[in-house]
C-alpha cells in the first residue's frame, strides 16, 4: 500500500490506529520496508515531542482495567452472597439489620488485621447501620490456624457472644499464639478451657475453615485483611475514612 501522508498527519494516523478502541485497521506488512521505517520514525518522534499522549492512554487503559475488574468482582460477590454471610462459617456482628454490609477476610496473626481492628470497631460505631460479619481465613501459619480453631470451637460451643469477646482478645493479643496463651483467654472469659481444645481438632472446626478457604479462592481472595463492602472488595488495609467513603458510595 502506498502511505500517501504528510509527516505531519502520519503521527496522529498511527496513535488512532495504535491507541484508540476501538483501532483504525492498520497492516503494516503491506507497507515497504522505507514506509514502515518512515512509519516508526514518525510515531516514535511525536510521542517524543508529545509526551502526555502515553500518560493519557496509560490512565485510559487503567480505567478501563479497573472498571473491568469491579464488573468482576461485582459478579463474584453476587453469586456467592449465601456464602460469604452464612451463618455456620461466619460471625455476624455490628447492626444484623443495617443497610450495609461488611465482611472480613482475617487472620489474628495479620499486622494489617491488627491495624484495622480499631478502624473497623470505630467505624462500626459511628455508623451504627452497619452489618459486620466475620471470616476466619488463617493463611499465616499454624499459630494462625490455631487461632482460628479457637476462636471457632468458642463460638460452637458457647455461642456468639463467646466467640466475639475472644475474637476482640485475639485481635488485641500482643504475645505469641500457642496453647498457653489460647488456655489463658478461656479461663480469663470462664469457658471451660479443656472442652474448648478439644473442640479445635472437631470435623465440625475444620469444616469451616475449609469452606472459607474454597469462599476466599473462589473469590480471587488471597491475602488478609480482605473486604467485601456491599459490592466491592477491598483487597487490603484501608484506614477508616476509606471505608467510611466506600459505605457512603454504596448508598448512593
Amino acid at each position: 500500500m502506498a502511505l500517501n501522508m504528510n509527516r505531519k498527519l502520519l503521527p496522529a494516523f498511527a496513535l488512532s490506529a495504535l491507541l484508540a478502541q476501538p483501532a483504525t485497521a492498520l497492516d503494516l506488512s503491506e507497507m515497504s520496508d522505507t514506509e514502515r521505517d518512515a512509519f516508526g520514525t514518525a510515531v516514535r518522534d511525536y510521542l517524543m515531542d508529545n509526551p502526555e499522549v502515553l500518560v493519557e492512554a496509560i490512565n485510559v487503559l487503567d480505567q478501563r482495567q479497573n472498571a473491568k475488574a469491579q464488573k468482576n468482582d461485582q459478579s463474584l460477590i453476587a453469586d456467592h452472597q449465601d456464602a460469604l454471610t452464612d451463618p455456620a462459617t461466619s460471625w455476624i456482628g455490628g447492626n444484623p439489620d443495617g443497610d450495609i454490609t461488611i465482611i472480613e477476610f482475617m487472620d489474628y496473626r495479620c499486622g494489617y488485621c491488627k491495624k484495622a481492628y480499631p478502624e473497623v470497631n470505630n467505624l462500626l460505631k459511628s455508623d451504627g447501620n452497619i452489618r459486620f460479619v466475620v471470616k476466619e481465613f488463617p493463611i499465616l501459619g499454624d499459630a494462625s490456624v490455631m487461632a482460628a480453631r479457637f476462636a471457632i470451637a468458642v463460638r460452637q460451643i458457647a455461642g456468639d457472644g463467646a466467640y466475639e469477646t475472644v475474637h476482640n482478645a485475639l485481635m488485641t493479643l500482643r504475645g505469641d499464639i500457642s496453647e498457653a496463651s489460647l488456655r489463658t483467654i478461656a479461663t480469663e472469659n470462664d469457658l471451660d478451657a479443656d472442652a474448648v481444645l478439644a473442640k479445635m481438632g472437631s470435623d465440625e472446626v475444620e469444616q469451616v475453615i475449609e469452606a472459607n478457604y474454597e469462599l476466599a479462592q473462589q473469590m480471587g481472595l488471597s491475602g488478609t485483611p480482605s473486604f467485601v463492602i456491599g459490592d466491592e472488595m477491598l483487597r487490603g488495609y484501608a484506614p477508616q475514612e476509606t471505608m467510611a467513603k466506600i459505605v457512603e458510595d454504596q448508598r448512593g
